[in-house]
C-alpha cells in the first residue's frame, strides 16, 4: 500500500515549532519531526503521547528486587548459610540489614539495562537496522517535519503545500511512502 508524505525542512528548531503550531492550527496533521537533537514543547503540540517507559522502568526494578532478594535468600540462608561477624544466618529479617546495597544495586542495574534495551527496542535503533530518517542532514543542522496525505483527509497535495509555505520552510519534497506490513 503506497501513501504520499511531504517533507518540509527548516533551518531553525524554533521555526519549526512555531510552524508546527501554525499547521496545527489549520487542522494539518503531523505525523512526525526528526531533528538533530530534542525540540522542547514539539510533542503536545503534534500530538504525541505521554510514554508509558516510567511503568515499564519500574517493572524492571522490581525485578531487580525481586531477583536479589531471592538469591540472597537463598545463598546466604537456605544454601549455605554462614556466620560472618556473628549475625544469625537462620531469619532472611534479622540479616536483611546488611543486603541493603545488595538490593539497591540489583535493583538499579535491572532498572538501567532494562530500559536501554527497551529504549533500543521500541525506537528501532539496534545495531544493524537501518535509519528511519527521512535525510542525512537532520542528523547536522536540518529539521524535518513528516506530513502524510492519508491522515489529512479532505486536504489535498497543493493545500497542504500552500499552507507549508507559510510556516518559513527551506525546502519542501513529496515522496512516495511504502507501508510495509
Amino acid at each position: 500500500m503506497a501513501d504520499r508524505v511531504i517533507y518540509a525542512t527548516y533551518d531553525d528548531d524554533h521555526t519549526l515549532l512555531e510552524g508546527a503550531k501554525k499547521l496545527v492550527a489549520d487542522g494539518v496533521h503531523i505525523t512526525d519531526v526528526f531533528s538533530p537533537f530534542p525540540i522542547h514543547g514539539i510533542d503536545p503540540v503534534i500530538g504525541v503521547k505521554h510514554t508509558r517507559l516510567g511503568i515499564v522502568a519500574m517493572m524492571f526494578a522490581v525485578t531487580g528486587l525481586m531477583l536479589a532478594v531471592i538469591g540472597f535468600r537463598y545463598f546466604m540462608i537456605a544454601d549455605w548459610p554462614m556466620n560472618i561477624g556473628g549475625k544469625p544466618n537462620f531469619s532472611l529479617l534479622q540479616n536483611y540489614p546488611a543486603f541493603v546495597p545488595v538490593t539497591f544495586e540489583f535493583t538499579v542495574l535491572f532498572a538501567a539495562h532494562g530500559m536501554a534495551l527497551t529504549y533500543l527496542l521500541r525506537n528501532k535503533t539496534l545495531p544493524g537496522m537501518p535509519a528511519d530518517n527521512p535525510y542525512p542532514r537532520n542528523t547536522d543542522d536540518r529539521f524535518t517535519m513528516e506530513i502524510r496525505l492519508s491522515d489529512n483527509h479532505g486536504m489535498s497535495s497543493d493545500d497542504l503545500h500552500a499552507k507549508i509555505k507559510k510556516t518559513g520552510i527551506v525546502e519542501i519534497e513529496e515522496k512516495d511512502y511504502v507501508v510495509i506490513k
